[in-house]
């Protein structure tokens, strides 16, 4: 007797790279670009289809949501036309005049300047907490907290948080927790696997992955996507466009390589910058030494390509040393295929005597070993 093949793919190498033979196009093995506003009905009463306005739907940008979803283990997801707008939407999903938010302290700062310029016009609070601290969360919140932001690690000195515990404490209380999980990629961490609610991505970095596309995604339950989508995402009108779409599912093919590459690269280069006696600190989860090492091979099965590096020297001697640099061009994004540096400014504890300076480094695609010999210069700076 022949027995049944199990055809289900593999995640997250299999399902990206193989799609069925696709008649209803064809046999295109891309998905084709639904470059329309308007999808017109057969009759009256029945249209045929479940498409009306791509502001509503369509069938590119759909194809994506299903993929994306899948690879964040949630029920359905949600595209945006930015990681700003799926962020944005996400929040409003949630909360309401008069609420309270807990956020981490050191969460991006576009989501930063979204609850304390935008949320506040309506009467919205906003705690900042350390989110290291499982104790500063809980006393953070108030009788009328409806909403924990968590985003980790966090982007410039990579804090992490306890995902599994933040959920727990919020479940206890009924409050929603959204994670912003950009830096791990939905290949390394799965946030609702430990118990948050939504999760957000910039598809921008990635997962489009080639520096040429905005996007942005909110992942979680049936439920909780169909509320967002009827009110914060048509309404607001942050929608993609299939043409986004597309270069997004293009960038998806390669996704998994490219973590696997980024995540065995940057360790090599996170360890030899430890190496320099002008190097204070080396933030990055991925070292041993890291704080909260333990915690992200917990809850991480890979590591994002972004760290930085905190430098004892002024920040006339980092952009003297970051202008030099040949490798890494100078930016403020992260995980496309180029290696990227940037001067943030002075450390918090950073004194005219004693100056210390972050600088942020995102290692690309190119071979580490040149990258290695091109941040070996620090040298020439920091004597």
């Amino acid at each position: 007797m022949k027995l049944e093949q199990d055809r289900t793919p593999s995640l997250p190498y299999t399902f990206v790279a193989h799609d069925e033979h696709d008649s209803r196009h064809q046999g295109a093995v891309s998905i084709p670009i639904y470059q329309n506003t308007l999808f017109s009905y057969a009759s009256c009463d029945e249209p045929g289809h479940a498409f009306k306005y791509s502001r509503m739907g369509n069938p590119t940008v759909q194809e994506l949501e299903k993929r994306v979803a899948v690879l964040e283990g949630g029920e359905q997801a949600q595209c945006f036309a930015s990681g700003m707008a799926a962020i944005s939407s996400a929040i409003l999903s949630v909360v309401k005049a008069g609420d309270h938010v807990v956020c981490v302290d050191q969460v991006y700062f576009g989501t930063r300047e979204f609850f304390d310029y935008f949320l506040s016009r309506y009467g919205i609070e906003v705690t900042y907490a350390d989110g290291s601290s499982p104790q500063a969360l809980s006393e953070a919140i108030r009788p009328n907290t409806t909403l924990l932001y968590l985003e980790s690690p966090t982007s410039y000195y990579f804090r992490l948080q306890d995902l599994k515990e933040a959920a727990k404490l919020a479940g206890s209380r009924g409050i929603a927790t959204i994670v912003d999980n950009t830096w791990a990629s939905p290949c390394y961490q799965h946030p609702l696997a430990l118990g948050a609610d939504l999760v957000v991505h910039s598809l921008t970095k990635y997962v489009g992955g080639h520096s040429d596309v905005l996007g942005g995604a909110v992942i979680g339950s049936k439920e909780r996507i169909a509320r967002l989508s009827r009110i914060d995402h048509q309404l607001l009108g942050g929608v993609m466009a299939p043409h986004t779409a597309s270069l997004m599912l293009r960038g998806m093919r390669t996704l998994p390589l490219r973590m696997q590459r980024l995540s065995e690269s940057v360790q090599r280069v996170a360890r030899f910058m430890q190496t320099f006696p002008c190097v204070r600190k080396v933030n990055f989860p991925g070292l041993p030494d890291h704080p909260q090492h333990e915690l992200a091979r917990a809850q991480m099965t890979g590591y994002g390509s972004l760290f930085s590096v905190e430098v004892n020297g002024t920040v006339e001697q980092a952009k003297a040393w970051v202008d030099h640099l040949h490798y890494f061009r100078i930016g403020l994004s992260f995980g496309g295929y180029e290696s990227l540096a940037l001067v943030v400014g002075p450390t918090p504890d950073s004194a005219p005597e004693r100056p210390v300076c972050l600088i942020r480094l995102n290692v690309g695609l190119e071979d580490p070993e040149d990258l290695i010999r091109d941040l070996g210069s620090i040298e020439q700076y920091y004597p």
